[in-house]
């Protein structure tokens, strides 16, 4: 499972023109699912992402987590996550979980994400998808469950 976390002043997610997704200050979280996901991988990688403490403190320094300053959390599916580019020019996604898998884990993590934030925004799985996004930082954090 691959996590890339944005954190952000705002974030927004529209398919066909309507906003299905909004935050102020948090995360804006891709999560990439492959093929060998379980929910143990889902929430270890839940724990270790919305934990991380980089939010500043009130001396400037990346020091508070997204629960500690009341932070929002947008999360939205990408299996691009998975592109393997070592082969030509055009990615594979093979080792992307399939789209029953992929789904049923990315509720599962919306779910369960209620237990680190009081806002959770989405988008529409499988949906062809506009973000838009205000980066604090820029800071963006890759988080791989193998590298756990």
């Amino acid at each position: 499972m691959r996590f890339v976390i944005q954190r952000v002043d705002k974030a927004e997610v529209s398919v066909d023109r309507n906003t299905v997704g909004k935050i102020g200050k948090g995360f804006l979280v891709f999560v990439g699912v492959s093929k060998d996901d379980t929910e143990e991988i889902a929430d270890k990688m839940m724990k270790k992402a919305f934990h991380l403490r980089i939010f500043d403190d009130e001396e400037g320094k990346t020091n508070l987590s997204l629960q500690q300053v009341n932070g929002e959390l947008l999360i939205i599916s990408q299996f691009t996550l998975y592109a393997n580019c070592k082969k030509g020019n055009r990615p594979s996604f093979t080792e992307a979980g399939g789209a029953e898998h992929a789904n049923a884990l990315y509720e599962y993590i919306l779910e369960h994400a209620k237990e680190y934030s009081n806002k959770i925004e989405s988008g529409i799985f499988g949906a062809h998808m506009q973000v838009s996004l205000t980066n604090h930082g820029p800071f963006t954090i890759i988080l791989d469950s193998e590298q756990l």
